[in-house]
């Protein structure tokens, strides 16, 4: 009776693990994970207002099939996409990315910047997007952020469009890819919130 009782105890922690590992692929996980992290540095003072139409929210982007996972795509060739060994996102990349290009507009601009969960609250300005490449070129040496960004105005009276790009060498080894994708990142987050700036408030 002991022995038989203990036995769901002991299957909930290997239940766990493999639910873990699945989330990797069934391999390994492994012993780091990748992330990013805001390079503009974090003001004094965060209390903020704003009148109504003023707000910000930054909606998760869009990407294609070869960024819907935790791996780090490789460009290999025009037609070929291969996944950087061992290097893997702690989040999925385009939610990764909309939180550091949230908090780079609150560290550089004196926007308020909501939460998409929290766009109700306020009709202001939308940011929503393609993140159409966010890995390693290997024609290129280099890994590559492009961010195709739509900003439509309170109510949707104006809309805007642009690119924005960064490249960063790389030799496309995890040690190398993790730092010159969160560089690069940032490049894009930075140009992004200077564009939101730009636009009253």
């Amino acid at each position: 009776m002991r022995a038989r009782s203990l036995r769901p105890r002991l299957l909930l922690p290997l239940a766990a693990a493999l639910a873990l590992a699945g989330c990797f692929g069934g391999g390994k996980v492994p012993a780091t994970l990748l992330t990013l992290a805001p390079a503009a540095p974090p003001p004094t003072d965060m209390a903020r207002s704003a009148n109504s139409g003023e707000t910000v929210t930054i909606d998760v982007p869009v990407t294609p099939k070869s960024l819907k996972s935790l791996r780090v795509p490789a460009q290999t060739g025009d037609t070929a996409i291969a996944y950087i060994k061992d290097a893997q996102w702690v989040d999925m990349p385009e939610r990764l990315f909309q939180q550091l290009l949230s908090e780079t507009l609150k560290r550089t601009t004196n926007r308020v910047v909501l939460d998409p969960h929290q766009s109700s609250l306020d009709p202001g300005i939308k940011v929503t997007g393609l993140l159409d490449r966010f890995g390693f070129d290997a024609a290129e040496g280099a890994v590559v952020v492009r961010y195709d960004a739509a900003l439509s105005t309170s109510g949707g009276n104006r809309v805007e469009t642009r690119r924005f790009e960064a490249k960063e060498p790389s030799d496309g080894t995890k040690d190398s890819v993790g730092p010159a994708l969160n560089r690069a990142a940032n490049k894009v987050a930075a140009d992004v919130a200077t564009w939101i700036g730009s636009h009253g408030g």
